[in-house]
C-alpha cells in the first residue's frame, strides 16, 4: 500500500482514536473500585518507574522482546523466521512476510506483559494460581510499564519500522494498538465492565465524533 493512502487511511482513523481514548477513560473509571488488581498493577508500574528513572536501561532486554513481537506476529500471519539478531545497540529479524501489523507491533504490544500472562495462566490451569492473583497484578504493571517506557524511550531515535510506514500511519496505529491492549485487558483483568459493553461505548464515541467532525466541515 503506497504511503499516501496510508495518509488518507490515518486521517481517516483519528475519530476512531478520539473515541477510543474516549472510551478508556470511561473504562478507567469504570475499573477505579477494584483495589485488588488496581492497587498492585499500579504498584509494579511505579516499581519499574523508579527502575527505568535510577538505574541503567536494559536496553538488549527490550531489544529481545522487540525483535521477537517481529518474530511472533510473522508466525501468527503465516510468515517463517529466516533469521534473528538481538544486541544492546539493536537488532533485525529477516522474515518472509511483512506487513505494517508486523512492521509495528513491538510499539503496541507489551511481549513480556503476553509472557506474564501466559505463564499465569499456564500455572494456575495446573497448580491453582489463584492466591497469586496481586502479584500477577504487580508483574503485568511492571511488564506494560516495560513496554511503555523503553518505547517511549526508543521512539526518540529513528526507527525504520516507523519511516517505512510513514509517520502519521504508524502513530495512528500504535495508538490504537496501545489502547486497544488496555480496552481489553482492563475488562478480563477487573472483571468490572464487559468486554462487549466496552465495544459498544468505542463505536457510540466514534460515531458521535465522526458526526461532530461532519458537522464541523
Amino acid at each position: 500500500m503506497p504511503k499516501w493512502v496510508k495518509f488518507l487511511v490515518a486521517i481517516l482513523l483519528l475519530p476512531v482514536c478520539a473515541g477510543a481514548l474516549r472510551t478508556l477513560g470511561r473504562v478507567l473509571w469504570e475499573c477505579g473500585g477494584a483495589t485488588l488488581t488496581v492497587v498492585p498493577f499500579l504498584a509494579g508500574a511505579v516499581c519499574w518507574w523508579v527502575v527505568f528513572l535510577l538505574l541503567p536501561k536494559p536496553m538488549w532486554l527490550y531489544v529481545v522482546g522487540h525483535e521477537m513481537t517481529h518474530a511472533v506476529w510473522t508466525w501468527a500471519m503465516g510468515g517463517r523466521v529466516k533469521r534473528f539478531k538481538a544486541s544492546a545497540a539493536g537488532g533485525h529479524v529477516v522474515v518472509t512476510k511483512t506487513n505494517f501489523l508486523i512492521a509495528l507491533a513491538p510499539y503496541f504490544f507489551p511481549f513480556y506483559a503476553a509472557l506474564v500472562v501466559v505463564g499465569f495462566v499456564i500455572g494456575h490451569l495446573i497448580w491453582g494460581w489463584s492466591r497469586l492473583l496481586p502479584w500477577f497484578h504487580l508483574c503485568v504493571g511492571a511488564a506494560y510499564a516495560f513496554h511503555l517506557t523503553l518505547t517511549w524511550h526508543a521512539l526518540k531515535t529513528r526507527q525504520s519500522d516507523i519511516t517505512s510506514q510513514g509517520y502519521l500511519f504508524s502513530a495512528v496505529v500504535i495508538l490504537l494498538g496501545n489502547v486497544a491492549v488496555l480496552l481489553l485487558g482492563l475488562p478480563l483483568m477487573t472483571d468490572r465492565v464487559h468486554l462487549l459493553d466496552v465495544l459498544g461505548w468505542w463505536a457510540s464515541a466514534t460515531v458521535e465524533i465522526g458526526r461532530r467532525v461532519v458537522r464541523v466541515w
